[in-house]
């Protein structure tokens, strides 16, 4: 009894352990660089050697080292190691970018011997993510007390994320209520994701959609408040009322200011142009040969000429 015990304690560590090595893979962002890490010291005491690193049956990168130099390196789409790993036993592969379709595939290393016989030296599983877009959340109000539907969208992103809705920031919606369809872009297989709503709720009723990518630990979320509009943008959209007012009285006054003045100008102007004519005219009548004068002197000017 005790054998068949610490036999079935073995088989399930054993389990344990490969269900572990299953989990233990390298996230990769879409379109950005990766490390696949392998170390092995063992090949310190190599001088010479060969490994290969594979995506499953495919050579990646091949690399020929000679008395502890790369001496000769074959590579498909830029694939790197160290070039001092056969002095520090790092083997890690970088990769400058991954595509989608590598998702959940396996690298491994190998050493290649003059027997060409190949051991498997690491195994990195790779696993990739992209981000969504925030969702845009649209809301169509019902017609006499029907339902209201709701629509959330995402897009670009990768693998299927989880959608969750909310009323009111903690009811579920009802069952059946919800309908969510994701579509895989044939060029990129990227994801686009469109959720739907169906619920009867009142038209004050505060509703969320949330975008939840698990493998990028992101998070989104765009709320709908419903006519009585969210607290912050009521409180901006009067504040906004409140300074447009204002400033329309400040240039209603400045108008009315500046017609006021003018109008002041004008009448200044019409009166010492008057004062001038009453001066010039009381002027003439107290000195009456005086423009007869100044005639006779103007044409014995002209005469003399």
């Amino acid at each position: 009894m005790p054998v068949a015990l610490w036999r079935a304690g073995l088989l399930l560590c054993f389990l344990g352990f490969c269900a572990c090595l299953e989990e233990d893979c390298v996230l990769g962002v879409l379109e950005r660089p990766v490390v696949l890490p392998c170390l092995y010291p063992k090949l310190l005491s190599f001088v010479n050697f060969t490994i290969e690193w594979r995506r499953g049956d495919e050579v990646v990168l091949r690399s020929v080292w000679e008395l502890n130099k790369n001496v000769e390196e074959l590579s498909v789409n830029s694939a790197t190691i160290s070039s001092d790993a056969a002095r520090t036993g790092n083997f890690s592969l970088k990769l400058p970018t991954v595509d989608v379709q590598e998702h959940k595939i396996n690298y491994s290393l190998f050493i290649i011997s003059e027997e060409d016989h190949s051991d498997a030296l690491c195994t990195v599983c790779l696993m990739l993510a992209a981000s969504f877009s925030s969702p845009l959340l649209q809301r169509e109000e019902a017609a006499h007390g029907g339902e209201t539907a709701f629509l959330c969208h995402s897009s670009g992103g990768f693998p299927e994320p989880a959608v969750h809705w909310l009323i009111n920031h903690t009811e579920k919606p009802p069952e059946g209520s919800v309908r969510t369809q994701a579509a895989s872009l044939p060029d990129s297989h990227l994801y686009n994701i469109t959720s739907h709503l169906m619920v009867n709720i009142s038209k004050d009723s505060i509703v969320s959609c949330t975008i939840e990518n698990l493998s990028m630990n992101e998070t989104m979320t765009s709320t709908s408040y419903g006519t009585r509009g969210s607290p912050v943008v009521g409180r901006a959209s009067e504040a906004m009322w409140i300074f447009s007012t204002a400033l329309s009285a400040v240039v209603g006054i400045m108008v009315v200011a500046g017609v006021a003045y003018q109008i002041h100008l004008d009448r200044i102007s019409k009166r010492k142009k008057k004062e001038f004519q009453e001066i010039t005219r009381g002027h003439k009548r107290r000195h009456p040969n005086l423009e007869e004068a100044e005639v006779m002197t103007t044409q014995s000017k002209e005469t003399d000429v």
